[in-house]
């Protein structure tokens, strides 16, 4: 993408209403814009970044076997009637009515409209286990939205949806979703850590927040320090081994970490003052096992194979989309800007063209442009007629993770500069050994063939 080309309406100054780093620098880097309280409009390069995250949400959904659908925003009040919420769900739920005077509402989550997709489609075991899941708009009517993306009231989430048999079948699904999503935070260059937590509205036994530890974290958490030295990394899981699931779950969750909500002073006590750990923490995640709460009551029924029929065991599994957006910004920032890990990054390298209209500047530059385009990688080239100084803000601003420098002075020698957003460490290269660098280093990040 060439840069004259785009729509990036960066702001110099600070918006007064943005209270926190992500905020502020959304904002500034021209991702969104505030459409009313707590709505936002995502602008190209903020659109661009939602679309990467979802992405990777995507591929980390179906590589564990569940399958992507979508349901509607609206849903009939007459389905939360039958589950008893409706009137239970509180001032957060937008109830609304339509022309003919039918109760509707706009979607916090799904439970009754996927309950209602499997009790008029699924009538045997022999169809379990099944996960369905989507990634939709959400609305919240927040009393006080703020925070920007953080805490809005119309939200992008991946909510997914188990259906089994038994609930021993029903916790494996809930430890996959885990697992699932220690890798889905790890590719994003988060770190994502299971929290003991409540419940709330959803209802259920079993359920854990996943918090990213920040300044800024709406959250008070509590935790053993060991627990951040943990990594998924790149060990190779089979999402339908109950062993391997159980294990995972039980390395991330054995040590204390919990919410505010669950905290057990006694219990902390007991872990080493060395490693006691009292932080905030931004939640970007959370997993249910709710058995038959919603399944019985609706009349969500399976034949046994034993001539009985019984209510299946259901859990539900979410991620913030449009909040992992904040909190990838609010955990990985500088003063000058946000720094995108490569994981995660709307362009995978910015090229600064320091003369432009110099004959072998622009040859160099577009020579960058195609090669790079041919090795796979996607660039944003900054062939505006403005000074070094200003590309380099707007660059450090939007915060690529790489940058490639070209200059008269660099070129009479064959080279380019290439610099690391997160370091600020530069390197002289040729301009083929610096596309070969960016291949490289991209490599491990490319989208999985699932």
């Amino acid at each position: 993408m060439r840069l004259t080309r785009y729509f990036l309406p960066v702001l110099k100054e600070t918006p007064s209403e943005a209270q926190i780093v992500s905020h502020r620098l959304m904002l500034r880097a021209g991702m969104i814009k505030q459409a009313s309280a707590g709505i936002y409009s995502w602008l190209p390069l903020g659109y661009r970044m939602l679309r990467r995250i979802e992405q990777i949400v995507h591929e980390e959904q179906i590589r564990a076997g569940h399958l992507p659908m979508l349901m509607p925003t609206i849903q009939s009040a007459d389905l939360w009637r039958e589950s008893g919420r409706y009137d239970a769900y509180g001032a957060e739920m937008l109830r609304i009515t339509d022309r003919h005077d039918r109760d509707m509402l706009f979607t916090p989550t799904a439970e009754e409209l996927i309950t209602d997709i499997f009790r008029s489609h699924v009538a045997s075991y022999k169809d379990l286990p099944l996960t369905m899941y989507q990634i939709q708009w959400k609305f919240r009517d927040e009393i006080r939205p703020r925070f920007g993306v953080m805490r809005g009231r119309e939200f992008l989430m991946k909510d997914g949806y188990n259906f089994d048999l038994t609930k021993e079948d029903a916790l494996h699904a809930y430890n996959r979703h885990l697992v699932s999503y220690l890798r889905t935070y790890e590719r994003m260059g988060l770190q994502a850590i299971p929290m003991r937590a409540d419940s709330g509205p959803i209802g259920g036994d079993d359920t854990h927040e996943f918090l990213v530890l920040a300044e800024t974290g709406e959250s008070e958490v509590f935790y053993d320090a060991e627990i951040t030295e943990l990594k998924f990394g790149d060990r190779q899981i089979d999402y339908d081994d109950h062993a391997q699931c159980r294990a995972v779950l039980e390395e991330f969750t054995s040590r204390y970490a919990r919410t505010d909500e669950t905290h057990d002073a006694d219990l902390f006590a007991q872990i080493p003052e060395d490693r006691q750990r009292v932080a905030r923490g931004i939640e970007v995640g959370q997993i249910f096992y709710f058995g038959t709460k919603y399944s019985e009551p609706m009349g969500a029924m399976v034949d046994d194979g034993q001539g009985g029929r019984v209510p299946v065991h259901m859990g539900s599994h979410g991620i913030g989309v449009s909040r992992l957006l904040g909190a990838i910004i609010e955990a990985s920032h500088d003063d000058n800007g946000i720094i995108w890990p490569e994981g995660v990054t709307p362009f995978h390298a910015g090229i600064v063209n320091l003369k432009q209209g110099d004959a072998a500047c622009d040859a160099a530059c577009e020579g960058l442009y195609a090669a790079m385009t041919a090795a796979g990688l996607e660039p944003l080239y900054d062939d505006r007629e403005e000074r070094a100084g200003a590309k380099f803000a707007t660059m450090d601003l939007i915060g690529l993770p790489w940058r490639i420098t070209v200059g008269p002075r660099g070129l009479a020698g064959g080279k380019v500069e290439l610099t690391s957003r997160r370091t600020g460490e530069a390197e002289e290269m040729t301009p083929d050994a610096a596309v070969a660098r960016l291949a490289e280093i991209y490599a491990p990040h490319k989208a999985a063939l699932i």
